[in-house]
């Protein structure tokens, strides 16, 4: 197994999270619209969520995180834990927390952000149509092509890592997905970073899914802008930025 896929095999957000039960979040009224809170949304909703007509569930493993989803779309936030074999030595294992949101059809959910509490219906429409992902599972995020940032930030949350490589002592950046079209999805979105944030080619993992890295030499930069500014908005999940914040800072120890 080589160490980028070793990487992606690990979970970068195993740690204590900041939870904020007062917390407070900008976002419009219509969790459809394109704006930076939505953007994230569907970001992590795309990377780690699964959208049926009778709901929207979403799993992380940072506490602030679940509640700012919350405070973007509405939902109840459940409390777990999950085990799994360690990628480096599979008779190890490892529990960690995770925060799972449910956003259901019909609740009384009554988030600040959530439509109108008469109307129907998965976020105010009948069942999961019009919501920005096919009956294919196929997402669709022209809305949010102002706010690519947040939706890159949900995204990698959702579905990434983040790494110091030892080896070669650079900051790895990885993302992974049962779902091809989804990552070469993000890989356009890539394309489109104000940043350079080459990539490298799909491959497959030992589980059967599909990953790709960021470039050595483009990670620093990239993820330096993913997280620019961050704190203003509060959107951002605190462990994901100080997983990051301490490779970077190992990486320029290393040079």
């Amino acid at each position: 197994m080589s160490e980028t896929e070793s990487a992606i095999e690990d979970d970068a957000d195993a740690e204590a999270t900041d939870g904020d039960a007062s917390l407070e979040i900008e976002a419009p009224a219509d969790p459809l619209v394109g704006h930076p809170a939505t953007a994230y949304f569907w970001g992590h909703v795309a990377g780690s969520g699964d959208v049926e007509d009778n709901g929207i569930e979403v799993v992380t493993n940072d506490e602030r995180s679940a509640q700012v989803l919350a405070a973007i779309a509405g939902g109840d936030i459940e409390h777990g834990t999950t085990s799994r074999d360690y990628a480096h030595d599979t008779s190890i294992t490892r529990t960690e927390d995770e925060y799972t949101l449910t956003i259901g059809a019909d609740s009384d959910d009554t988030g600040a952000t959530t439509t109108d509490s008469d109307e129907s219906g998965l976020l105010g429409r009948s069942g999961a149509l019009g919501l920005p992902v096919d009956g294919r599972g196929n997402y669709r995020f022209g809305a949010f092509s102002s706010h690519d940032r947040e939706l890159l930030r949900g995204l990698l949350e959702g579905c990434g890592t983040i790494c110091f490589k030892s080896s070669s002592g650079t900051v790895g950046i990885s993302f992974v997905h049962d779902d091809r079209e989804l990552l070469e999805l993000t890989q356009e979105l890539l394309e489109e970073c104000p940043v350079e944030a080459t990539y490298g080619d799909l491959g497959e993992t030992s589980s059967g899914g599909y990953w790709f890295g960021v470039d050595d030499d483009a990670a620093s930069d990239f993820g330096t802008w993913l997280y620019d500014d961050c704190e203003a908005t509060g959107l951002f999940a605190p462990s994901r930025r100080r997983k990051l914040e301490r490779s970077l800072e190992q990486a320029e120890a290393d040079e």
